[in-house]
């Protein structure tokens, strides 16, 4: 079974972008290659448990076991040693990436407190967007009762896109809530 909104991309977004920047091949049209979660837990050489749980949190999440990312360096003034967790991620591609996307925007985003829009600052310049959430109790598969600590986490949108106007038209025809300004 594949996911709706990849129905969706093929059915409206294809069409729209074709016309819109004029591409001469369906293959020359952006899309979504892979979805980037990442949390960071700094705290995790005082305590591990906040690994453990940050792992479980991002698991329930993104429906697949997240790798833990150790310090490249050691820092004297955060107490970090080069090989220490810090935190953890998951890359997610194909229909997962595509259920998650539809989750991110249909239920967790609109649960943001005083949700006004997405910021369109978070381009790279190659067509990728990235944006921070706070708390991790947005996504409506994380029980508030069974948090140990709320933490944020950052979603990288990785595109086929060339430029930031594609990746941002892409991602609009996607429905992805950007503020309006």
């Amino acid at each position: 079974m594949t996911p709706r909104i990849i129905e969706e991309y093929r059915r409206d977004v294809v069409p729209a972008l074709i016309k819109n920047f004029g591409y001469r091949n369906v293959m020359m049209v952006p899309s979504i290659a892979k979805i980037s979660v990442n949390v960071g837990v700094g705290e995790a050489n005082q305590s591990p448990n906040l690994l453990e749980d940050a792992v479980k949190t991002l698991r329930q999440i993104t429906g697949q076991q997240p790798s833990i990312r150790r310090a490249k360096k050691s820092i004297a003034n955060f107490k970090l040693r080069e090989g220490m967790p810090v935190g953890a991620m998951c890359t997610l591609r194909k229909s997962r990436m595509w259920e998650f996307y539809d989750r991110l925007i249909n239920t967790a985003i609109p649960q943001v407190r005083d949700f006004r829009g997405m910021s369109m600052n978070g381009f790279d310049g190659h067509g990728n967007y990235t944006m921070g959430i706070r708390e991790q109790i947005v996504f409506p598969e994380i029980n508030i009762d069974k948090v140990a600590k709320i933490r944020g986490m950052n979603i990288t949108l990785v595109t086929t896109a060339a430029t930031d106007e594609e990746g941002m038209e892409l991602l609009r025809l996607l429905k992805f809530p950007f503020r309006r300004n």
